[in-house]
């Protein structure tokens, strides 16, 4: 017989909601006051509960925010304007327009807040409508409607709105004034400009912004000297305008004349002497900051990234007396971008185990370095295991790396695993399909991804004309082509026109490819166009053609070795001995180096790398036997298989 004693209902709920009332205080109470709570919840006013919400808005803790807000047994129009706010400092609108919508009231601020939200996001539209019902609007509400119009370039719109403007202020002025400069109209600006009734720093930094940002720095400095009032952003403004025009002493002689100095003038200033190739003097530079922060050792670290100046790097990281995961990203991937995959890779085992641990950022940075689907696997299980495996961003590096190292199938099972798949992401998988030479593949992927309305960029219509090359789809290919401007608006560049001329070369469709290349902009035919041209000309026998081409193709300053030897070969196979010898000695001359083809192998966990004719790889004779008794016989059956079906197709 169990004998536990059983409370009567009525004393269960009572507990119960006593045991709620507990939590629900100890979330607005302090923790010092905690003890003893006996109090009922219909002493505690709105007031107090606002209080502790706006408390916990101001760290940002969401989570125990929300969970106050769900639990309060009444709520106002300031409850619901403060959740209203976090959701939108937290750069979460959906859930404040979901707490928007079921307002019992609203007022001119929240109203406001939203629409604020909203224009940032660059949902103008809704913006609007927002703004077009708003029984009161204020100077905030029209002002914040104008800078989201001059955001994003439509500034017709923005004019419009701002002379229906019943009061304007300052900022109401500034808004109108930097979305003109930003717009590239800087008379209508400075019009505008100089009708200001009342102008304060804001307005006169604004200016001088919008003539830094066209470049027209000499401007910007006239106006800057006539300022009564200059703030350190006035300052930061000038001195990043003449880094960026290279004028490196003018920016330097401003920042000596400075009154004061901030950490954002320092580490401008610091990066900018860099990037114009004074590293000593931005070292020196450096040494005289008074503080610096983690933001200031991590641009001087990228900086010295951009330049390959990875030693610099490796003592600037060792230096630091802090790190966050932004240190340890701009470390790994200077390395990375210079060629020095073992130390970025010795870089981020030492962060797994720093208090620092990796994001997105660091697992894309070191999956791009990976060489083999063994490090792809590796790095992507990591990925899983740190919550990162479903990120866009790094899913699409993913689909890339297992494309690259040879395996389709994981890199096709990367892209469907994706939550949400962006423009890259199907660019990514087009790509992969591309490079595999699965053309029907990839024109179906691109046929998907129309119908989930992806606008395609000008690099998926790259992966989209090779395909159509690689699987002889010359009629779709034409088609594509001619789409990319008519249909998408995107003007077709060299690669483009590179990937067309390809295609119809390697159908023998050779003269309907020179009249694309006599037609195109000359401003776009560069070594490829001309390359994939010359090699048409070669495979087809047009020697001739080839030989006017192959010229045109080594006058460029650009040329690689590639159209050397694609030419020296074609007058060779003629017997034109004189010719390519002279190809080969203008080569010579202007120090141009042939590249060896290089081929590898991944056996296991290793790849085996080895150059044409080399033989210094430790198992070269294995390698060989292999290549004799296993790889030869397949690329010839492979061989027999593209002829058969380009015969019967």
């Amino acid at each position: 017989m169990n004998t536990r004693y059983s409370p009567p209902f009525a004393l269960a709920r009572r507990r119960r909601r006593r045991s709620s009332h507990l939590h629900l205080l100890a979330l607005i109470q302090p923790k010092p006051t905690r003890r003893h709570v006996h109090t009922d919840l219909s002493l505690i006013n709105v007031r107090t509960f606002n209080q502790r919400l706006s408390s916990l808005c101001r760290q940002r803790n969401v989570e125990q925010a929300r969970l106050l807000f769900d639990q309060m047994p009444q709520k106002d129009l300031v409850t619901h304007s403060t959740m209203i706010n976090l959701y939108l400092k937290t750069n979460n609108l959906p859930q404040a327009l979901s707490l928007f919508a079921r307002l019992p009231e609203r007022n001119v601020v929240v109203d406001s807040a939203v629409l604020d939200g909203l224009s940032k996001a660059g949902r103008l539209p809704e913006a609007r409508q927002l703004f077009d019902r708003m029984p009161e609007r204020n100077v905030y509400s029209w002002t914040i409607l104008v800078s989201g119009y001059c955001r994003t370039g439509e500034v017709g719109q923005a004019r419009e709105l701002f002379d229906r403007m019943p009061v304007r202020n300052a900022y109401s002025w500034t808004a109108m004034v930097l979305g003109y400069a930003r717009s590239g109209m800087l008379r209508e600006a400075r019009e505008l400009f100089d009708q200001m009734p009342e102008k304060n720093v804001v307005s006169w930094t604004a200016m001088v912004r919008g003539y830094v940002e066209c470049g027209r720095v000499g401007e910007a400095r006239e106006l800057f000297n006539r300022m009564g009032h200059r703030n350190l952003y006035s300052w930061n403004v000038m001195i990043l305008g003449y880094l960026e025009e290279g004028r490196v002493g003018e920016a330097v002689e401003l920042f000596e004349s400075m009154p004061e100095r901030n950490v954002v003038t320092w580490t401008s200033m610091v990066t900018g002497l860099a990037r114009s190739g004074e590293m000593g003097k931005a070292r020196e530079l450096f040494g005289r900051m008074p503080k610096k922060d983690v933001a200031a050792w991590n641009a001087m670290i990228v900086v010295c990234a951009e330049e390959g100046l990875v030693n610099e790097v490796r003592e600037l990281f060792d230096l630091m007396p802090e790190r966050n995961v932004v240190s340890w990203n701009a470390a790994i991937g200077g390395n990375v971008r210079n060629g020095f995959r073992e130390e970025a890779s010795r870089l981020f085992i030492e962060m797994l185990r720093s208090p620092s641990k990796p994001n997105e950022a660091t697992l894309t940075t070191v999956l791009v370095a990976a060489e083999s689907t063994f490090e792809v696997t590796e790095i992507h299980g990591l990925a899983t295991l740190l919550g990162f495996g479903s990120d866009t961003s790094f899913g699409n590096a993913l689909v890339t790396m297992y494309s690259r190292t040879g395996d389709l199938g994981s890199a096709r099972l990367a892209f469907e695993e994706l939550m949400v798949k962006d423009v890259v992401s199907w660019t990514s998988i087009i790509q992969a399909y591309s490079y595999h030479g699965c053309g029907a593949f990839a024109l179906q992927a691109f046929a998907r991804m129309l119908r989930c309305g992806a606008k395609p960029d000008g690099v998926a219509m790259v992966g989209v004309l090779s395909a159509c090359s690689h699987a002889g789809l010359v009629g779709k290919g034409r088609k594509v082509f001619e789409s990319m401007s008519r249909v998408y608006g995107l003007e077709p560049q060299a690669e483009h026109y590179a990937c067309l001329v390809d295609l119809l070369g390697r159908a023998g469709l050779v003269t309907e490819a020179e009249g694309v290349v006599r037609t195109m902009p000359s401003s776009k035919r560069d070594e490829c166009v001309l390359g994939a041209l010359l090699g048409a000309c070669r495979v087809h026998d047009k020697i001739e053609a080839a030989g006017e081409v192959g010229e045109e193709l080594i006058k460029l300053e650009q040329a690689g070795s590639g159209g050397y030897v694609l030419l020296a070969n074609a007058y060779a196979s003629r017997g034109r001995w004189s010719d390519a010898a002279r190809v080969r000695k203008t080569m010579k001359e202007k120090g141009v180096e042939k590249v060896p083809g290089v081929s590898s192998i991944e056996v296991g966990t290793r790849r085996h790398s080895f150059y044409v004719g080399d033989r210094s790889h430790p198992r070269v004779l294995e390698i060989y036997v292999m290549l004799d008794e296993v790889l030869l016989p397949h690329m010839k059956d492979v061989k027999l298989l593209q002829s058969f079906q380009s015969v019967h197709t």
